[in-house]
C-alpha cells in the first residue's frame, strides 16, 4: 500500500548545497538513510517502513542523499569529495540538536551510516541493511556496473541487472550526471575499523541478497550484532513489510 510522504525540510549542509529530509513520528529520534537510486520516500515511506518504526514510539529522520529525491543534483565533480554523503548526514544530525539517536541505511545508506562512524558518530544503535561486508571493505566493487548503468542508459538488455537499475531509475527520476559524482564520494572502511564499530547492530539482509558481499560475513565481524534474514533480493526487499517490521523490533528491544 502505498503511504502519503510528509512534505521535506530542508537545510545548508557543510559545503552549502541544499539537502531535504523528511519526519514522521514522535519519540527518540533514529535517522535511516536510503540506498543508491532511491530516495527517502521510496526506501522507508512508501511500503510502510517508517510508520511501523515510528509506531513503535520512534522520530523516523529520512533524509533525501544528495543528488538524490529532494536535495540538491549539482553537476559539479567538486560537489562531490570523498565521504559528502557522511559529511551531509553527521550536518544534519548536527542540524537538529541530535545527541542521544539511533542510526541506519539500505545499501549506500548503510555504507554511509559505517563512514559516519567511521568519523565519529556515536548512535546508540545501528542498522545495516541491504548491505554485506565486501560492501563496505571496498567501497568500489560495485562503481563500474554503477557507471555502466549511467553511461549507457536506453542500450542494456531487457531483464539485465542493469535493465532493471536503469528502469528504477525511471521511477524514482534520478539525475544520471548527478548520480555520477556520487560514484566519487565512495570511501571503503578498513575491515579493522568495522570490527571495531561496537554498538549494538542489526544486520538485515534480503535472502537473495549478495549485491553487497555477504551480510552474514559482516555479522559475524561486528561485536554486537544481530543478524535476520527477510524475503526478498537487493531490489525486492524494500517492498517487503518484514524489513520495516524487523527494523522496528530491533529498536525496540
Amino acid at each position: 500500500m502505498t503511504q502519503a510522504a510528509p512534505e521535506p525540510q530542508f537545510f545548508n549542509s557543510f559545503d552549502g548545497e541544499r539537502i531535504a529530509w523528511r519526519e514522521i513520528g514522535e519519540g527518540r529520534p533514529v535517522v535511516l538513510i536510503h540506498g543508491y537510486f532511491s530516495d527517502a520516500r521510496t526506501n522507508w515511506i512508501r511500503y510502510g517502513h517508517a510508520a511501523a518504526i515510528a509506531a513503535e514510539g520512534f522520530r523516523v529522520v529520512m533524509p533525501d542523499l544528495r543528488a538524490h529525491g529532494d536535495s540538491a543534483r549539482p553537476h559539479d565533480p567538486a560537489a562531490y569529495p570523498p565521504d559528502a554523503l557522511a559529511c551531509d548526514n553527521l550536518a544534519l544530525v548536527a542540524h537538529l540538536g541530535l545527541t542521544d539517536y539511533d542510526l541506519g541505511g539500505y545499501s549506500l545508506g548503510a555504507r554511509t551510516t559505517s563512514r559516519m562512524l567511521a568519523s565519529g558518530a556515536t548512535p546508540r544503535r545501528v542498522v545495516f541493511s541491504g548491505m554485506g561486508l565486501d560492501g563496505l571493505v571496498n567501497a568500489e566493487r560495485r562503481a563500474g556496473h554503477f557507471r555502466n548503468i549511467l553511461t549507457r542508459l536506453g542500450e542494456h538488455s531487457r531483464g539485465s541487472p542493469e535493465w532493471m537499475a536503469e528502469a528504477f531509475l525511471k521511477t524514482t527520476g534520478g539525475d544520471p550526471v548527478a548520480l555520477l559524482g556520487v560514484i566519487d564520494t565512495f570511501v571503503s572502511t578498513p575491515r579493522e575499523q568495522v570490527a571495531g564499530f561496537d554498538r549494538p547492530t542489526l544486520v538485515v539482509n534480503g535472502v537473495d541478497d549478495d549485491d553487497n558481499g555477504s551480510a552474514a560475513d559482516l555479522a559475524a565481524l561486528l561485536p554486537d550484532a544481530t543478524y535476520v534474514e527477510v524475503p526478498g533480493n537487493h531490489m525486492s526487499a524494500v517492498t517487503k513489510p518484514e524489513l520495516g517490521a524487523a527494523i522496528a523490533a530491533f529498536l525496540a528491544g
